[in-house]
């Protein structure tokens, strides 16, 4: 018996919502470089998959404005942030102009060109090595070619539809 051979209905989208709501994540901001320029949005869905070779994954919405550019990307970068960039996060996820996300925040390059948040929390600089479609989004897989982990212990998670802080120094 597959997977699938099953008759179980699946849960409906809005009841799935509210119950994802309630987990807690850290909020991110993955980002890659285009021909015209930089693209980046805010992420929830991230993981790490394995250790060895180094291995996370991202998802994006098909529907999103810089789905394109993540498309035919071969390098991202999975910016995970801190407290003080709740209001980055809020411009990232929004419809903001790309040009206008970037202008805030302290922001330099990667070795493979993608933008990287000087301040993040901890910056993982990804090839992406395998790509795969499920429902509305798109899994990025992406190989961990750089890690630059900032002086800040505090994370900002997103839970309950708000913005909560863990984490803090002893």
């Amino acid at each position: 018996m597959g997977i699938m051979d099953h008759s179980f209905e699946t849960v409906e989208s809005m009841q799935f919502r509210r119950g994802m709501s309630r987990l807690g994540a850290a909020v991110n901001i993955v980002t890659t470089r285009a021909d015209d320029g930089p693209y980046g949005f805010t992420a929830s869905a991230v993981c790490s998959v394995s250790d060895t070779p180094a291995t996370l994954l991202a998802c994006i919405n098909r529907t999103s404005s810089c789905f394109p550019a993540f498309e035919t990307a071969r390098f991202f970068c999975v910016n995970t942030l801190a407290p003080s960039h709740e209001a980055l996060s809020n411009l990232f996820g929004g419809k903001t102009a790309m040009a206008e996300r970037f202008a805030m925040g302290q922001w330099t390059e990667g070795k493979s060109g993608v933008p990287v948040l000087e301040d993040a929390l901890v910056s993982f600089e990804c090839e992406l090595t395998h790509a795969v479609d499920q429902g509305t989004h798109r899994v990025l897989f992406g190989r961990v070619l750089g890690l630059c982990a900032g002086g800040n212990e505090e994370a900002l998670l997103y839970c309950a539809r708000r913005y909560l802080t863990v984490g803090a120094p002893s």
